[in-house]
């Protein structure tokens, strides 16, 4: 299952040392809800070598701002810290699988 990512919880699981994947959406976004279930699905996949979560836009406008989430939905790839790559729109999971691979 995909974590709850937050403004509060973001710097620890940077701290983990595995590369996290940041799915930002909004309960109200139809693409948000299309792609959902296909990051629900490679975070139960992947879960013991990438953290892969949720964060939504309308509660955490620190992260939001931070990654200058314009769109949505938005997932940023991050390692070391840093953003990879990134999809904006909805997108199929064999998308997001090649982007989480590169990360590995």
């Amino acid at each position: 299952m995909a974590l709850e990512i937050k403004d509060s919880n973001f710097e620890e699981l940077l701290a983990s040392g595995k590369p996290v994947v940041v799915d930002f959406w909004a309960t109200w976004c139809g693409p948000c809800k299309k792609i959902a279930p296909d990051v629900e699905a490679l975070a139960e996949e992947y879960k013991d070598q990438v953290i892969i979560g949720k964060c939504d836009v309308d509660d955490n406008d620190e992260l939001t701002g931070k990654f200058g989430v314009r769109n949505i939905p938005t997932v940023l790839f991050i390692k070391d810290g840093e953003v990879k790559d990134k999809t904006v729109g909805a997108v199929t999971k064999a998308q997001l699988e090649e982007k989480k691979k590169a990360l590995l």
